[in-house]
């Protein structure tokens, strides 16, 4: 249904450019939303789907691993949707103390979305709400470091931002002027906490692009907005685990996901949002427990091999297990870590080496760096280095 326009325009600015900035209506849309056989039974697929992903946490042998690259491959996508040039393995990198060939920001960037959202969910986990005080604390983690901490983290914003071009003037959308901001998070926030009735995929979505649309910080707004989709998910119960990450879904449709958003504003199609978006859910809660099936499935096809060695059967089984938490190793990073000699965890290594198990990355003839190749393939599909583009706004 087009409802038509979502919002009322407001204009600002003097001559001669002056320009037209959106403010939406509060939540819930009016009239409702339609909800068609079709996409009853889409939600009703995604639910199922997310309820697999959920039962699938409970049994994997080791949940945190999981969670630790689902995690991070979140972060790596979400920032290179905003145009930042790291990928998974340059974060992993960066976080082993080996030097990425990306500039230090963007890795500094992802790396500080990872602490954003293991803080949402430890507030969450204390019984914390959600609530505007928690996105303000989460939005100053997220900013902690890389090209954002000067843009007010953790404050809303004193100042007209905008999207797509150089200036309002020419920009693809302008969100509300500087004092609407904090009424309509507001609103927000008490629509969150009183549609108890509402299904929460519908919430989520809803308020997805109610936050887009008011663009409360200067700076982080979509790489928040595709975080608290996760943190919803967790705080109302759908899922235990954040194993559901949006962000490759929507880099893959980056336009479509763009256009919906401002289909919404312009036009009120609501239903047209919530069908891309419980596709995105369905697809991707499928992806990450077909992920997870493949990892598990190496991890046992490789130890069976490494169970056929001799002497050394030992070492390279501890080696195998701490590549599964560390995919890049170096040989004295090994040894201190499993407090083996630097000769016995080379002999390992060299054995995984001559099985297929790992590859040297590094190319070099001392510091030489190996790496988990199959596995890293499984984790990191999707997040390769983009190709450099300017940078949007965020």
């Amino acid at each position: 249904m087009k409802r038509g326009i979502q919002g009322k325009l407001v204009v600002q600015g003097a001559s001669p450019e002056p320009f037209e900035s959106f403010v939406p209506h509060p939540l819930p849309p009016e009239p409702p939303i339609e909800f068609s056989p079709g996409l009853l039974d889409l939600m009703e697929k995604a639910n199922l789907a997310l309820g697999r992903l959920d039962g699938l946490a409970r049994l994997l042998p080791d949940l945190q691993l999981f969670l630790y690259f689902y995690v991070r491959k979140e972060a790596v996508l979400s920032s290179q949707i905003e145009g930042t040039q790291s990928s998974l393995s340059d974060l992993l990198l960066f976080e082993s103390k080996e030097v990425p060939g990306v500039p230090l920001n963007d890795v500094e960037e992802v790396s500080s979305y990872v602490a954003a959202l293991q803080f949402g969910l430890n507030k969450l986990r204390q019984d914390f709400p959600m609530s505007l005080r928690l996105m303000r604390d989460i939005h100053r983690v997220l900013l902690s470091k890389g090209r954002g901490e000067n843009e007010e983290p953790g404050e809303f914003r004193k100042s007209q931002n905008w999207i797509g071009g150089t200036r309002p003037g020419n920009a693809v959308y302008v969100p509300p002027p500087r004092d609407e901001v904090v009424p309509l998070m507001g609103l927000l926030e008490k629509f969150y906490h009183e549609q108890k009735g509402l299904p929460v995929l519908v919430k989520a979505a809803l308020l997805h692009v109610q936050f887009e649309s008011i663009h409360p910080f200067l700076d982080g707004n979509g790489r928040l907005g595709r975080l608290l989709i996760t943190l919803m998910l967790v705080g109302d119960g759908i899922l235990v685990e954040p194993l559901l990450y949006l962000s490759l879904y929507f880099k893959q449709h980056r336009a479509a996901y763009y256009d919906l958003l401002q289909k919404v504003r312009l036009e009120g199609d609501w239903e047209e949002w919530l069908t891309f978006f419980f596709t995105a859910m369905l697809e991707t809660a499928q992806q990450a427990v077909n992920t997870a099936h493949q990892v598990l499935k190496l991890f046992g096809r490789d130890r069976a091999r490494i169970d056929k060695l001799g002497r050394i059967r030992g070492s390279a089984i501890l080696l195998h297990n701490l590549l599964q938490e560390r995919p890049y190793l170096s040989i004295p990073a090994a040894s201190k870590q499993l407090h083996l000699s630097q000769p016995a965890v080379t002999k390992a290594m060299k054995a995984l080496q001559q099985l297929g198990i790992v590859d040297e990355s590094s190319g070099r003839a001392w510091k030489r760096v190996f790496v988990y190749s199959t596995y890293l393939k499984i984790m990191t599909e999707g997040t390769e280095r983009p190709a450099r583009e300017k940078r949007g706004t965020d």
